[in-house]
């Protein structure tokens, strides 16, 4: 009984039984718990001179976990959102392990009491039309990378989608054609299909026959075949901002990330820039019709926008 709810032991157990079975975590919550936990076992080798095998639950009380959560934000130069998020995976584990060693509920009541830090809320940054011109303008299309950096930054610009949609999409989640759309599983397990505009889809449709993948194949590769990962998409991002910024000065002054790019179609939407929702998507009726858009509004109702973004 006293192997079974060791440390190492629960920590096995809350991943292969806890977040993979029960639970049927998604991989990017897994990905997450599991580097919280690895930030942790490193921590605790540092300060407590303990291998990772070696350590209980005794060790890992309110005070230790208050200087880890507070080694994040001073060392490693975490925000206090990142410090909550670890803090959650943290509380999800303690729940688990308050069911298998009830000989430690006083140390993991405490562990829960361990409060979440307020943040700051700060104002939604977007580009204007002008700004993503010049954005779209930089990737040079002389060269493979070029035109498909180009075309990733034309869909996310143009759909909304999440830097993990975009990365995650296969050639066989592209719909072109009558009602060309893109299907993708986000976050929260939600399947969408976001609809393209017609320049849009004419691109994607010369891209893909370039980029000759498989049905299961990415449609933005990295140079090894591969799906591009998270830091990939902000580095080509960083990149081809500095360029930008050589042609349009507004962006000296503007931070951009791959979320930034969300916030267009929105901006585009309700500052007016748009005549009617059909302008905005540039598809025929028919296409509009056969993903059961409404255009008849300047202005789309909430429902119709979250079908987009």
């Amino acid at each position: 009984m006293q192997t079974e709810t060791s440390f190492p032991h629960l920590l096995q157990a809350y991943f292969t039984e806890r977040l993979l079975h029960q639970r049927q975590a998604s991989p990017h919550t897994i990905a997450s718990y599991r580097t919280t936990f690895c930030l942790l076992l490193q921590f605790a080798q540092q300060q407590l001179h303990k291998a990772p095998s070696s350590l209980s639950l005794a060790d890992l009380d309110a005070p230790f976990l208050s200087a880890f959560l507070e080694h994040l934000e001073q060392a490693r130069g975490n925000s206090a959102s990142s410090r909550n998020a670890r803090l959650a995976a943290l509380h999800s584990f303690f729940h688990y392990a308050a069911l298998y060693a009830p000989q430690y509920s006083a140390l993991i009541h405490r562990v829960l009491a361990i409060p979440s830090k307020r943040t700051e809320q700060t104002d939604i940054a977007f580009l204007t039309r002008l700004e993503i011109e010049a954005l779209l303008a930089a990737p040079s299309q002389a060269t493979w990378s070029g035109r498909r950096d180009r075309m990733l930054l034309l869909i996310a610009v143009q759909t909304g989608l999440r830097v993990s949609e975009l990365t995650g999409l296969r050639c066989q989640d592209v719909v072109l054609g009558a009602g060309a759309h893109v299907h993708c599983t986000g976050k929260g397990r939600k399947e969408r299909c976001t609809p393209l505009r017609q320049e849009a889809a004419a691109a994607l449709r010369l891209w893909l026959r370039e980029r000759q993948g498989g049905p299961g194949d990415p449609v933005f590769p990295n140079a090894r075949g591969g799906a591009l990962s998270r830091d990939g998409v902000a580095y080509l991002l960083a990149t081809h901002v500095t360029t930008a910024r050589q042609h349009c000065h507004a962006l000296q002054h503007k931070r951009v990330s791959p979320h930034v790019l969300r916030h267009y179609l929105p901006f585009l939407t309700m500052s007016g820039n748009a005549k009617t929702f059909a302008d905005m998507l540039g598809n025929s009726r028919s296409r509009q019709s056969s993903l059961g858009l409404r255009t008849r509004h300047s202005f789309p109702r909430l429902e119709t926008v979250e079908k987009v973004q």
